[in-house]
Order: structure tokens, then C-alpha cells, then sequence
């Protein structure tokens, strides 16, 4: 069965991002948590469907929200590098996906 892996800093990132979003208005955290799971569960059923990236990883845009999921494809599933957002520098996650 396929699987979604976090690395730890995508993990954090993830979380941090909920709780934002929760104290910005209550119920919106829950509603970006959905939306990244939806993101996740995409890119587990069609791998190929994220745009090439750096690293060997791809990248796919997370609906509603302006956030893309970092991922690389490997025989278990996927392994998500970042919950990257669009405000940050492109590619701050890079590190993450050489180390592996």
C-alpha cells in the first residue's frame, strides 16, 4: 500500500502553518490541514502529476491556499520534502531532499 512520509522539517512546517491559520480564524486551520492532505493524496495516486523541481522531486500546488507540496516518489509511496509557501524564497527546502 502506498504511504506519505514527512520529513521532520516538512512536519513542523505543517503543523506551524495549522496553528496560523486556526488563530487567524478558528476553522481555517482544519480547512488547510484538509487541503494538504487532498494535495497528499493527489500526488499518492498520480506521482508524475507535480511539476519537476530540483532535487528530483516535484512539485504540486495546494488548493485554496498559496502553499506548494514538495515531494519525491519512492517505492513505499512519497516522501514530502516541504509544505512550501509561495512567499518564501523558491528552493529554501533543497537541502532536505539532497541530504536523502
Amino acid at each position: 500500500m502506498n504511504s506519505a512520509r514527512f520529513v521532520t522539517a516538512a512536519r513542523v512546517e505543517l503543523l506551524a502553518e495549522i496553528i496560523y491559520y486556526n488563530n487567524a480564524k478558528p476553522g481555517l486551520g482544519g480547512r488547510f490541514a484538509n487541503a494538504i492532505e487532498e494535495a497528499t493524496a493527489r500526488a499518492l495516486a498520480f506521482p508524475q502529476s507535480g511539476s519537476p523541481s530540483r532535487a528530483n522531486t516535484r512539485s504540486l500546488i495546494v488548493k485554496d491556499f498559496p502553499f506548494s507540496l514538495i515531494y519525491r516518489e519512492e517505492p513505499y509511496g512519497i516522501l514530502v520534502f516541504a509544505v512550501a509557501p509561495h512567499a518564501k524564497p523558491p528552493y529554501y527546502w533543497q537541502s532536505r531532499a539532497r541530504a536523502r
